[in-house]
């Protein structure tokens, strides 16, 4: 790798943090946490280790990170004044865990066809791999999550904006048939072709899910739209951005990664990602949450999810239409 594109890639992840921490310092706020001291400690931690060459840190230091960055995340959302996943119902944030783990297996699925990603070193105990993935897979939605609320405690998208009319339901059908046809075509041609068509899996769950959950009076970023309400469609931006450019640097450093084989802008990487795949995060997070709200409402609907929506602190925090 060019170490022109990694001292690009460590200045940007050093002027993503220092924006972030001037505006939180900037801020009101009460003690943090003990569990954002201990997510602290975890990151530094496992920095210190995974230099030290340990082991078992370097393998699944993408885990170990990560849970500590989402440990962080949740201390500073709360240190804010707002309430977050742990200071709630913490079995909301475990069943957010748990659904991570599905969901982005199914993003593992599409890349068996399409042959974007894949993972080296990887332990050979069968056990390891499974932990592994699990814990790695089970980080994923949490961050993003996180990463969202504490952008929309720091209030840098809290500008209001016009209310728009209500969609009509031909408007929203015809955003739900893109986005299956985005899903659908890069697994339907040739493979050759597929590969460069992953960006549409990257937006197309979200165009196609969206309108089910606002038919179903979910939270639906279509819905914050109309009512001119657009700091969670923002703070979903931002932290995809955050994710994608920390997922990269933790993953360069890791014994245990992935390394990008799809074919467009090798030889110009910011560490293992090629540029162009930067892009690709801040979608990536819509779509998590898109996704993750569709099931929640799913549930409901269905009379599974096992709480009341209107009382629950993280539904109100989400936006759910009454």
């Amino acid at each position: 790798m060019n170490d022109k594109h990694q001292a690009v890639g460590v200045l940007l992840v050093a002027a993503t943090l220092l924006i972030a921490g001037r505006r939180y310092f900037r801020l009101p706020r009460r003690r943090m946490p003990w569990w954002g001291w201990v997510g602290l400690g975890v990151i530094l931690a496992a920095e210190f280790l995974v230099n030290l060459r340990v082991a078992w840190v370097s393998t699944f230091f993408t885990p170990i990170v990560w849970s500590g960055y989402i440990l962080l995340a949740d201390g500073l959302v709360t240190s804010l004044g707002t309430e977050s996943w742990l200071s709630g119902d913490a079995s909301q944030f475990l069943a957010l865990a748990l659904c991570s783990i599905p969901l982005w297996t199914l993003f593992e699925l599409y890349n068996l066809r399409l042959e974007n990603w894949t993972y080296v070193g990887i332990p050979d105990s069968n056990a390891q791999q499974i932990l592994g993935y699990a814990w790695a897979f089970a980080t994923i939605w949490p961050a993003i999550y996180e990463t969202a609320d504490l952008v929309e405690a720091l209030g840098f998208f809290e500008i209001p904006a016009a209310p728009c009319p209500p969609s009509k339901p031909g408007t929203r059908r015809l955003i739900a048939v893109a986005g299956f046809i985005l899903v659908a075509i890069p697994v339907t041609v040739p493979q050759a072709i597929g590969s460069y068509l992953f960006g549409a899996v990257w937006v197309g769950f979200a165009l196609l899910l969206d309108p089910i959950t606002y038919h179903w009076r979910g939270a639906s970023l279509l819905r914050d739209w109309e009512r001119g309400t657009r700091a969670r469609l923002y703070s979903l931006l931002a932290a995809g951005w955050i994710c994608g450019i920390l997922w990269e640097f933790w993953n360069y450093w890791a014994g245990a990664r992935w390394v990008y084989t799809f074919p467009m802008a090798q030889s110009w990487k910011i560490f293992e990602m090629p540029m162009p795949g930067y892009f690709g995060f801040p979608a990536f997070a819509v779509e998590c949450w898109v996704m993750y709200e569709f099931l929640r409402t799913l549930k409901r609907r269905l009379g599974d999810l096992g709480e009341p929506a209107a009382v629950s602190g993280r539904e109100r925090s989400s936006g759910e239409a009454s």
